[in-house]
């Protein structure tokens, strides 16, 4: 049978807050068929992206092989990594602690019986991401938010938001607008514990800022002029 394409992601607007789960099926060439979300009440973002591919699975042919897209690095390693170990601990993990959210992941465990499921790692909230994760992050971010099942065909997708920038664009804007520029060249500025003399021969008070000039320490702009 032709592959199948899906994604599937959870949200949960305070983890723990209002919380939900979606998915998105398309055909082999990826393009979306059908999707489908639904709210989850007050829980953990964890519990919805499990619960989406609870859901995900349970909705598709498990003749099919499936491809599953997620941006969730607990959903995959939990059911590619950690699972076997699990149930070879009576569901305890190596700290011989209960396994969280343990009847979900069985539960999982049961629809994975026998069915070709490959699980794709993909980053969230990127300008060139996975179409399809950004259809069900928007499908689970919206069904969090009204506490409302939702769902429909290729003809009523939800609409994802677009993402401004990269993360790490971000970051560094967001670098820059906390970290203005120091004085010297980039060098870093403190208020002097002592009065001093700057290598310029200018004196400097207890309290001026001052910084590295030099061997020595001195007038910020001094550490410009000899930079």
């Amino acid at each position: 049978m032709e592959r199948v394409i899906a994604a599937c992601d959870g949200a949960a607007k305070g983890n723990p807050g209002p919380a939900a789960w979606a998915f998105v099926v398309a055909d082999g060439d990826g393009v979306p068929q059908r999707w489908q979300a639904g709210p989850l009440g007050h829980s953990t973002n964890n519990v919805g992206e499990l619960t989406a591919l609870e859901q995900l699975l349970a909705a598709t042919d498990p003749v099919a092989p499936l491809e599953v897209r997620l941006d969730s690095t607990y959903t995959r390693d939990a059911v590619t990594k950690w699972l076997a170990g699990w149930k070879r601990n009576g569901w305890k993990t190596a700290a011989g602690k209960p396994v969280a959210n343990q009847e979900l992941i069985q539960r999982i465990d049961a629809l994975l019986a026998d069915r070709e499921v490959t699980f794709v790692y993909v980053p969230a909230h990127q300008v060139d991401g996975d179409p399809l994760n950004a259809i069900a992050d928007k499908a689970a971010s919206d069904a969090a938010r009204t506490q409302q099942a939702a769902g429909g065909t290729a003809a009523d997708l939800p609409v994802p938001d677009p993402a401004s920038a990269s993360a790490a664009p971000r970051k560094a804007r967001k670098a820059s607008a906390a970290s203005p520029a120091r004085p010297g060249g980039g060098r870093p500025t403190l208020a002097a514990r002592f009065p001093g003399t700057c290598p310029c021969s200018r004196p400097y008070g207890k309290g001026e800022k001052i910084t590295k000039v030099g061997s020595g320490w001195g007038h910020p702009e001094c550490a410009q002029t000899s930079a």
